[in-house]
């Protein structure tokens, strides 16, 4: 391609073919033109160029290394990864804010010649170099804005990674926790054998239910704060409700077996106590039975007093409602163990057969308190069995041989 070359006398010919405007003053020309400031802004320019382009790839290689990064598993790692991370952010947002301090300064300075005096205007030079500084400026606001977007994605991940860490290691605390509450009470008996091994284990329920309040108020409050993490959008929601409907289901296991076991040995309570009364009835009905002297009750007050003792005693079986052990197991019976029933029945067996022998006893004094005293008849002697009657004549000579008989022995 030829280019046409023309060929100029003077200055006057050069102004018919350029416009004095773009023509620096020894041209004969109005353009404000300073080459080495233009060097420098030109090499100030490239280096920017140089520092948005640096600054941009360090972003975009942080943000690379902040995406492949696998999330730790436990809270300490977690901790240390987001500490290293915001370091690196921290010294990034330092490099990012000399970059545009570094922009904002050269755009200054290519604007103050302008600034110089109101009639001045920027050459194209100086209007490209304004226009080249403000894009790259522009730029570097745009990867800015596109990194703090990202960063700030991260770092919620990250601080969201760390509350489920912690979520995590509180929850195994506490799970050890109410599962060691939890085999304590499965360890206790809800059956014993007598009123003192049933109030005993009802102590050790209350204590341990007692001891084991604290735990279950922390497990609670986790879940809740699980249910928290759960509404504030959390990334791992499918990991974090699970745990919460584990720890509220552990919490319900524990408190419903403790009214259970509480329930049970309650019922076993009422169902020994009543047990220990029959027998304490019975010991003192056969003591009863057998302090009662036959040959005091031959008579008829003998009888009577025994036979109120009796009625007595066979009052205090309504007072101590002995009756209503037999209640209390069929009510109970679904509840009880097989050795507490044998128990109840042992001990019902028991009353039946005292009852019966007070039964007996109570006809045959009631027989004996009813006999009358037979009176004494007089009796008209046999003849034969009658004594002769002397007759006079012997009769005197008797009186008159004893009379003898006495008066001999007086004068001896």
């Amino acid at each position: 391609m030829k280019v046409p070359i023309v060929m100029l006398n003077s200055l006057s010919d050069l102004h018919g073919y350029v416009d004095k405007g773009q023509l620096t003053r020894e041209l004969g020309g109005s353009l404000e033109y300073c080459h080495s400031q233009w060097i420098h802004h030109r090499t100030a320019i490239e280096n920017f160029a140089m520092t948005v382009k640096s600054t941009a790839q360090m972003l975009q290689k942080f943000g690379t290394d902040l995406a492949e990064t696998e999330l730790p598993n436990n809270v300490q790692c977690t901790k240390d990864l987001l500490t290293s991370h915001t370091h690196k952010h921290d010294n990034l947002k330092d490099e990012l804010k000399l970059a545009l301090k570094q922009g904002t300064t050269l755009l200054g300075c290519i604007k103050e010649q302008a600034a110089k005096s109101e009639n001045h205007k920027l050459n194209p030079d100086e209007l490209e170099n304004q226009t080249t500084v403000e894009r790259l400026l522009a730029q570097l606001d745009e990867t800015e804005n596109a990194f703090e977007q990202f960063w700030c994605k991260h770092h919620l991940k990250l601080e969201q990674c760390l509350q489920l860490r912690h979520f995590e290691q509180d929850f195994r605390e506490v799970k050890v926790s109410l599962d060691a509450l939890m085999d304590s009470l499965t360890s206790l008996s809800d059956t014993g054998d007598c009123v003192a091994r049933v109030e005993h284990l009802l102590k050790e329920i209350k204590a341990l239910e007692e001891k084991a309040q604290a735990a279950l108020d922390k497990a609670q409050l986790h879940a809740q704060h699980g249910d928290q993490l759960i509404q504030s959008n959390h990334y791992a929601v499918d990991s974090i409700r699970p745990k919460c409907v584990e720890l509220r289901r552990v919490c319900d296991d524990f408190s419903n077996e403790t009214k259970k076991k509480t329930d049970v040995l309650s019922k076993s309570l009422q169902i020994h106590i009543g047990i220990d009364k029959v027998n304490q009835w019975c010991e003192s009905g056969i003591y009863l039975l057998a302090s009662q002297a036959v040959d005091k009750c031959q008579s008829q007050d003998g009888a009577e007093s025994a036979l109120a003792d009796i009625e007595r005693f066979l009052e205090t079986a309504e007072k101590n409602q002995l009756t209503e052990l037999r209640n209390l197991h069929n009510q109970y019976e679904v509840v009880l163990s097989e050795d507490i029933k044998a128990g109840v029945l042992k001990a019902l067996k028991r009353l039946e057969d005292v009852q019966e022998m007070f039964d007996k006893r109570h006809v045959s004094l009631k027989r004996l308190s009813a006999k009358q005293t037979r009176p004494v008849q007089p009796v008209a002697p046999r003849p034969e069995s009658s004594p002769k009657r002397p007759s006079l004549k012997n009769a005197s000579r008797t009186a008159g041989g004893q009379q003898r008989e006495s008066t001999k022995y007086t004068l001896k």
